[in-house]
Order: C-alpha cells, then sequence, then structure tokens
C-alpha cells in the first residue's frame, strides 16, 4: 500500500538547492517523492573543488593516507601505489554492492542518493566537483539504481546500499528509468507495493540509462570510493520519509479517535483545555485541542450531556486518546530533531577537516538514527493498538451503547465487521513485533574491525512496514466509526466528522447487507494513505496540529 502519495506539500519547490547548508525533512520528501529537480549550489562547487585539491597533494606525498593512498578497514596498512588507486576505489565499490532480496523502493534511493549528495557538497569528503555533478544528474534524470533489501549494518554507515548507486554512477549495475513525473510522489511500506515510492518501470542497465540521459559514467580517483559509500544516508532516508508520514497519521488517529468518541456516545469533557494543562506535555495538548476542535457542535455528543448522563468514565481507549497520540508525537517531535541534527552533518570517513587535515573518525555510526527508528516503531504499536481497541468496542453489544452487535445489518445473518475488526487486530500483533528493537543487536564484521554495529537500515526497514500497517489500522478504525455513526441516526456527527463520513461513503462502505470488504477496506486505506480523510476533517477545523 501507498502511504502519503499525494503528501508532498502545495509548499514543495519544484527544485531544491543543494549547497554546504543542511537539507529540511521537507526538501528530502520533494526529491525523493516528489521528484523536485536537484540545482547545486555555484559556491558549494568551488568548495568542493578546493578540498579536492587537498586530496590530490595528500596522493601525491609518498607517506600513506588512509582511504587515498591505503586499503580499507582491515586492510587500511597496506600502501596502494599510486597506478592501482583507481582501481581500488573501483573495485572498492564494486566489492561492497553486495545486497540481496527484494529492491528497495525509488523514493528510499532517491532520499539516500540526495542526502550523499548533501554531504558530498559540504566540501568535507574531498570528492572532485564532476562526482557531485553527476549524482545530481542521475536524480535529475529520473535514474534509480537497484538497490537490494539485505546488505547494511549500519556501520559503516549504510555501506551496501550507497554502492549500489555508486556503482551506477560507474555506469555499472542495474536500474529503473521513471516516466514522466506528476511532481507529487508516494511512500511504501517495505513490501515496495504500490505508488510513485514503489519501483516502477522496467530494470535496465546502468551504462544504457547513462548514456540514453547524455551522463558520462564516473572513473572515480582517491578515496572517492569511500566518499561515495560511508554515511547514514539510508536510514536517514527511510526517518525523512517517517516523519513526513507520521505527522500527518498521527492527525488521522486523533480524527479516527473523534469518530469513536462520538459513535461509542463517549464525551468530549475530558479533552478539556484546563485538564491537560495539569500535564503540559506539548503533543498531548496538540492531540487534546484537535479532539476538541472535531467535536466541536456533535449533536451526538450533545444528545448525552448533562445531569441525566448516567455514565461516569470512557473506556481508556477513548479518555485517554490524547495522552497516547500525544506521547507518539512528542517521540515524533524528537526523532525530527535527531534527523535535523543528521541533516546537518558531514559524514565520512576519513573525512577532511575545514583546517585541511585529513582524519579518520566514528561519525558513520548508525546509534542516533536507529535508536529514534526503532523509537518510533514502538510508538506506531501502540497507537495502533488503541485504535483496534475502539474499533472492538463498536463491535461488542455490551460495550457498543445500543448498536447492532458487529454492526450487522441482520443480526444472525449478517457478520458486519466482525472479520474487519481481526485484520485489525492481526496487523496490530505484527506490529508488536516490529516494535522490538533492531539498534540492540550488533554483528561484528570485517574482522572484528567493525565489531559494534547499529543494524540502524534494519531499523528503517522494519518501520516502514510498521507505518504502512498503522495506516491500515486507522482505516478500519475510520470505516468502522463511521458505520457507527450513520446507525445513530437521525443524531447528526460533528461537521468535521461527518465530512470524514461522506468521504467513507465514496467507498460504498455504508451500512447494510454483508458485502466484499476487502475492496472497502483498501479503498478507505487508500484514503488515510493519501492525506484525504486529515484532509476532508481539517477543511472544516481548519489546519490540525
Amino acid at each position: 500500500m501507498s502511504i502519503a502519495p499525494d503528501s508532498v506539500p502545495a509548499r514543495a519547490a519544484a527544485s531544491v538547492t543543494v549547497g554546504t547548508g543542511p537539507l529540511g525533512i521537507d526538501e528530502v520528501v520533494a526529491v525523493a517523492r516528489g521528484r523536485a529537480t536537484v540545482v547545486l549550489d555555484p559556491a558549494a562547487l568551488d568548495g568542493v573543488a578546493a578540498s579536492r585539491a587537498v586530496i590530490e597533494g595528500l596522493a601525491a606525498d609518498p607517506e600513506p593516507h588512509y582511504g587515498i593512498s591505503t586499503g580499507f578497514g582491515a586492510l587500511a596498512t597496506t600502501f596502494i601505489a599510486e597506478d592501482r588507486r583507481a582501481q581500488l576505489q573501483a573495485s572498492l565499490v564494486r566489492s561492497h554492492a553486495a545486497g540481496s532480496g527484494a529492491e528497495v523502493e525509488t523514493e528510499v534511493v532517491r532520499a539516500l542518493m540526495l542526502l550523499r549528495l548533501s554531504t558530498l557538497m559540504t566540501g568535507r569528503t574531498g570528492v572532485r566537483r564532476s562526482t557531485a555533478e553527476t549524482y545530481a544528474a542521475i536524480l535529475n534524470a529520473g535514474i534509480t539504481p537497484v538497490v537490494r533489501e539485505y546488505g547494511s549494518l549500519g556501520c559503516s554507515g549504510d555501506l551496501a546500499p550507497l554502492a549500489h548507486c555508486a556503482l551506477v554512477a560507474m555506469g555499472e549495475g542495474e536500474v529503473r528509468v521513471a516516466g514522466p513525473s506528476s511532481g507529487r510522489g508516494g511512500s511504501t511500506g517495505p513490501g515496495g507495493s504500490g505508488g510513485s515510492g514503489a519501483s516502477t518501470g522496467s530494470i535496465t542497465d546502468a551504462a544504457g540509462a547513462l548514456a540514453a540521459a547524455g551522463i558520462t559514467p564516473l572513473r572515480l580517483a582517491e578515496k572517492e570510493g569511500l566518499a561515495l559509500i560511508n554515511g547514514t544516508d539510508g536510514m536517514l532516508g527511510m526517518l525523512a520519509l517517517a516523519i513526513d508520514d507520521l505527522r500527518m497519521l498521527l492527525t488521522t488517529a486523533d480524527i479516527a479517535a473523534a469518530m469513536s468518541v462520538e459513535g461509542l456516545m463517549g464525551t468530549d469533557a475530558v479533552f478539556a483545555e484546563d485538564l491537560h494543562r495539569l500535564r503540559p506535555h506539548a503533543g498531548q495538548a496538540a492531540s487534546a485541542a484537535n479532539l476538541r476542535r472535531l467535536l466541536a457542535g456533535s449533536p451526538i455528543v450533545a444528545s448525552h450531556q448533562g445531569p441525566e448522563c448516567t455514565r461516569v468514565q470512557d473506556a481508556y481507549s477513548l479518555r485517554c486518546a490524547p495522552q497516547v497520540h500525544g506521547a507518539a508525537r512528542d517521540t515524533l517531535a524528537h526523532a525530527a530533531s535527531v534527523a535535523d541534527a543528521e541533516l546537518a552533518s558531514a559524514i565520512d570517513n576519513p573525512v577532511l577537516t575545514l583546517d585541511g587535515r585529513v582524519e579518520s573518525n566514528g561519525n558513520f555510526h548508525g546509534a542516533p538514527v536507529g535508536y529514534v527508528l526503532d523509537f518510533l516503531a514502538i510508538a506506531v504499536a501502540d497507537v495502533a493498538s488503541m485504535s483496534e481497541r475502539r474499533t472492538d468496542r463498536f463491535l461488542d453489544r455490551a460495550r457498543n451503547q445500543g448498536l447492532p452487535p458487529f454492526l450487522a445489518h441482520e443480526v444472525g445473518v449478517d457478520s458486519g465487521l466482525m472479520i474487519a475488526q481481526y485484520t485489525a487486530a492481526g496487523i496490530v500483533s505484527e506490529l508488536k513485533r516490529l516494535a522490538a528493537p533492531a539498534s540492540v543487536d550488533s554483528i561484528p564484521s570485517s574482522a572484528m574491525q567493525e565489531d559494534h554495529v547499529s543494524m540502524g537500515w534494519a531499523a528503517g526497514r522494519k518501520l516502514r512496514r510498521a507505518i504502512d500497517g498503522l495506516a491500515r489500522v486507522l482505516a478500519i478504525e475510520v470505516m468502522t466509526a463511521a458505520r457507527g455513526l450513520a446507525l445513530r441516526a437521525p443524531l447528526a456527527p460533528s461537521a468535521a466528522t461527518g465530512a470524514v463520513v461522506s468521504l467513507v461513503a465514496e467507498a460504498g462502505a455504508v451500512p447494510g447487507p454483508d458485502r466484499f470488504l476487502s475492496p472497502e477496506i483498501e479503498a478507505i486505506s487508500a484514503f488515510v494513505a493519501s492525506g484525504d480523510v486529515a484532509a476532508r476533517a481539517s477543511a472544516v477545523t481548519g489546519a490540525l496540529a
């Protein structure tokens, strides 16, 4: 399923300039999903050329310099003669392009190429100007290297995925070539199915694709192979895309919760602003404010207020939605702060310092990114778990406040939405497994030189699958709540939630006899993933947090 195929905001520029400064998350999304044109800052290109001159001076030095005139990793003490160094760099890329498994989605590959280019443009890697220009040309031509899912341990960075991209820049390996872009993209879960985030077009050889686009393949010079593969760009790209997805999906979770509060005859009193000031978490306040706006003017909520109401408290899945959704929002805010720091980083090993030194370092370790990718997977699982519990309440006549069991049309003959809840429960069970952190694992490699690795790439892959699952669980809640609200007639929902009920009805998901449910679930899942559910509600309330 696609996540947010239309989520690239209208504000996204048609082009993104890459220079010495950091890219923003929106800019990464614009290039990865919206295929914005990449423009290289001329002043930054001059800096790239200046730093290359330093590398060329060290290459001429009879003393060995790591990554320039030596081997790599466990072979760092082996001196390489000048006439073998081009072969050394090419051999490095070829040997490291050792990925296996399913293709990585187009948007992830585009994001990691852009982020590697951003580091090249800082002037801290010592590559030639033509190398940066080639990466930009490949992105702008819509050429996507075929990158395989398995191969990265997240230290030294995402070696194998980045090597597959560097291989293509050399005119080797496999690619896919995109057709005309609408300027709007999409993401997918790790299965790579659907949307422009998935792999599109047929596989072809890199040499032919570069020739057709008028791009001359690179012949790597000293240090360039290392510079093209040492970085956290794959896991960082997945983090940026996940942040974009979750900003929308957490708003959608508030919308689904508001629909459930109404449909289950809950109260909005627990969302009062003064109550949430007693526990001043920013995310909780934002979620509660959303719920107040979504439920404003609801005839259903108003119908059971006052002294005649005998209900004391709603279930936690209704009453505590701002606390859970808010905690997820705060986790997302922390993840975004880590992403911003990483986007401002120049990661390479060795790295060229501002005063001209070439120094070995450990900045390529993916722990900072791997941790927050895992944190987000935990939050995603919990938000989905609460959503599924609200769905389940609708189907139990002992808890659904007078609605028919399973919201069935003819009780005893029809099963209603019984098995839709099974689907949500099965996804939530998987999300709990995906919440187990990848970053606590480490498998030594490179003859024990790389004896602690981050597994950040694996954390990113499972988060993408988790986000896909969250969108589907929310869709089932939205579908269930919409049917419950329709069955409350003549009582009407609020204007905001009513707009979502109308959207759901466009997919044919209305009360009635049993029918083939899967197409309705898929259609509403697409509404959630595209941001249409959030857009319909916010068209009434104004922009939601």
